[in-house]
């Protein structure tokens, strides 16, 4: 059972492995470093994403504090915008940057931007394609290598790889919103945008490695599957 244990297809997911090791120590350093800067209008993210919301009409969209750092969302379902601790009351240029950064999911829903309507509308349906995927597969190969089985499972897996590639001009969109916002409506210093851009720049790249290891773990199964197909006829 070459997928259950080590295979040679493992150096494929190489690339995803180390870019997702640096994006994730690179977003911690860059987002540490720029909580460390303060910004000179002394602007809680609250208060950053609450003028941001309020200068788009968006009166009815709350804001609210929850437990963690860089655990800041927008969540469509109940309207409400969740800065981290590190994020809500703090007055830094990290915190600023990534307050913006989730206000600019909010508009994306209030002004339909498509990516972001597609992605909610797939993620029931994704979190079931990822719950079920690896089981199936599994299931597949204990009996007997069922390719009907195995081949399920992998378009269920390419459900998780179809979310994570819309998710890119989703956060992309976003940070670039936040940017043109905080800039243009002068909410941080010019020399303080460059620590904002920074940060967002970090956790884009997130994105990025997650949708990269996907795609290459969806390009695995692929070639251990089909090259057991290929060997049975």
């Amino acid at each position: 059972m070459p997928f259950l244990f080590y295979d040679p297809t493992w150096i494929i997911l190489l690339p995803a492995i180390i870019l997702s090791i640096w994006a994730s120590a690179n977003v911690k350093s860059t987002f540490g470093k720029y909580s460390r800067m303060y910004n000179r209008f002394g602007l809680t993210g609250a208060d950053a994403a609450r003028k941001i919301l309020d200068m788009n009409g968006l009166y009815d969209v709350r804001i609210e504090r929850i437990s963690g750092e860089l655990t800041d969302n927008y969540d469509p379902r109940t309207n409400v915008v969740h800065l981290s601790e590190s994020t809500y009351s703090s007055q830094s240029v990290a915190a600023v940057g990534v307050a913006a950064h989730e206000v600019g999911h909010a508009i994306q829903h209030a002004t339909g931007y498509s990516p972001i309507k597609v992605r909610n509308a797939i993620v029931p349906a994704v979190n079931v394609c990822n719950m079920l995927s690896m089981p199936i597969i599994i299931l597949g190969i204990i009996l007997s290598y069922n390719q009907t089985l195995v081949d399920l499972g992998i378009i269920l897996f390419s459900a998780t790889v179809l979310f994570q590639l819309i998710t890119l001009p989703v956060e992309f969109n976003a940070s670039s919103r936040a940017l043109r916002t905080l800039e243009g409506q002068n909410i941080l210093a010019p020399d303080e945008m460059q620590g904002a851009s920074k940060v967002l720049r970090a956790a884009a790249l997130t994105y990025v490695a997650a949708a990269l290891s996907s795609l290459l773990s969806l390009l695995r199964l692929i070639l251990i599957f089909g090259g057991n197909r290929n060997s049975r006829d």
